[in-house]
């Protein structure tokens, strides 16, 4: 379903969430880790989700924090970027836009947030001249470790502020909503990055019209719950705020029922720039290849309706109108 004129974007992948499960456990031998298995097929019935589960904090624990676990120093850290980014060459990506969490990352470990992003820019650096793929970071406060851990994890993210292009808030939006963090996004904003927020996953329309107002979102992480408010349809269509909607992810985190009833359809049908990402690809065992072939046809889109979503990555991706007429060009 993939239109092959058009380049394929991610814009919407964690690193944390696309760890190798054979360097979880080469690293797991190596520095003598636990691991629920030993083996790539058993231990891919601990990270790999089977069923929905209730909930985003349900989908990622403890899947997620097996695979952090192994970021035992900072070449592992190093290492995972360059893997995630070889994958992504390999599914065919163009230009991929991978976010992370220092702090998250960092805390298994108790390594110093800074190093990590160093790390992690390193590894992406070697990933892009060995690949020829175009990746852009994108920096995320985890918002459940609280209003002042933000700041310093925003702190760690400048340190390599000319590697990042965009600043994220993830992480429990229910028990930590955006208007805690508006100070920090302001920061951000002064830096120069752009900002994208995840926004209407786990609560309503009014989160996403929040990190629009106070945060300065210019694209929207999930936003599924904007088809409740029309008004907010209406707004994203004339702003081009683009939605980055990860149809197996919601499924998997029980935001939607099925494919069926995803909004993504009516999103487009509104003229909404909404686009089509893999978030945690290594957990949902899918990758943006099998999200367009497989879940788009099943979430209702029509051929055109895909191509469009490809479009629309293109348009809202964070990049210059001259770095987006290149990557147009890629596929000629």
């Amino acid at each position: 379903m993939i239109d092959s004129t058009l380049p394929l974007i991610d814009l919407h992948r964690h690193l944390e969430g696309c760890v190798r499960l054979e360097t979880m456990i080469e690293i797991g031998r190596v520095h003598n880790l636990s691991l629920p298995a030993w083996d790539v097929e058993t231990l891919r019935q601990h990270v790999v989700i089977t069923k929905p589960e209730p909930g985003v904090m349900a989908f990622l624990f403890p899947r997620i924090q097996w695979m952090i676990n192994t970021l035992v120093d900072y070449d592992a850290c190093r290492r995972i970027t360059y893997e995630s980014v070889e994958d992504a060459h390999c599914e065919g990506i163009d230009y991929l836009e991978l976010r992370f969490s220092p702090r998250f990352m960092s805390e298994p470990h108790k390594l110093d947030a800074a190093g990590v992003v160093e790390a992690v820019v390193n590894g992406a650096q070697e990933a892009m001249n060995d690949t020829g793929i175009k990746v852009e970071l994108i920096g995320i406060m985890s918002r459940t470790y609280g209003v002042q851990n933000c700041w310093a994890e925003l702190k760690a993210l400048l340190t390599q502020k000319e590697h990042i292009v965009a600043l994220d808030l993830a992480g429990d939006e229910i028990a930590f909503p955006g208007h805690l963090f508006v100070e920090h996004f302001r920061r951000g904003r002064d830096t120069g990055w752009n900002v994208t927020v995840h926004a209407g996953e786990a609560t309503g329309a009014e989160s996403i019209w929040q990190a629009i107002q106070d945060l300065g979102a210019t694209r929207i992480g999930h936003g599924i719950r904007a088809i409740e408010d029309p008004t907010l349809l209406a707004y994203l269509a004339e702003h081009r705020i683009g939605l980055e909607t990860n149809l197996t992810s919601n499924v998997q985190t029980s935001v939607i029922p099925d494919y069926a009833s995803h909004p993504l359809r009516q999103f487009l049908e509104c003229g909404i720039p909404a686009s089509i990402n893999s978030d945690d690809p290594a957990i949902s065992g899918i990758d943006l290849p099998y999200e367009y072939d497989v879940a788009a046809p099943a979430a209702g889109l029509s051929l055109e309706q895909i191509r469009q979503v490809q479009a629309n990555a293109l348009e809202t991706a964070f990049l210059s109108p001259e770095e987006k007429q290149v990557l147009s060009s890629v596929r000629y």
